[in-house]
């Protein structure tokens, strides 16, 4: 029975790294508070979660964002939270409410968007004589 019950939780463990947010780290509740609520749905390496699909073939409607590649403003996570996301996905609104949805956006501010690709260098510039768009009326 012991092997059966250690297999148990090995496996249970799996595609679960854990929450590595700093006790110490004013955020800290705000990770434990996505784990709880978000974790279902959404990836965000920080606290371990694998929410999001990782294949366009195996997408499921209830897949979010992945937060490793999306940066997200706190202000953009509270109307997300109210208001069930931006579009008409499957997010409940008012999944969390009050203090714990600030704490939430104000963790996922500071730590969404860590793999998130960024441009290698500016795009060129406008040829002479191109009209701007300031130009246009």
């Amino acid at each position: 029975m012991l092997p059966v019950c250690l297999t148990a939780l090995a496996v249970a463990g799996c595609g679960q790294e854990g929450n590595a947010v700093a006790k110490s780290d004013p955020t800290r509740a705000g990770s434990e508070l996505f784990e709880a609520h978000c974790s279902g749905c959404h990836t965000l390496s920080v606290v371990g979660t694998e929410g999001s699909a990782s294949s366009v073939k195996t997408r499921e409607y209830k897949d979010g964002p992945n937060f490793d590649q999306r940066a997200e403003s706190a202000a953009d996570v509270l109307y997300a939270i109210e208001n069930g996301g931006f579009s008409s996905g499957p997010m409940p609104q008012n999944i969390v409410t009050g203090e714990d949805a600030k704490k939430i956006a104000d963790f996922l501010a500071k730590y969404s968007g860590s793999q998130a690709g960024r441009p290698e260098k500016a795009p060129p510039d406008t040829p002479s004589g191109a009209q701007q768009p300031s130009d246009t009326q």
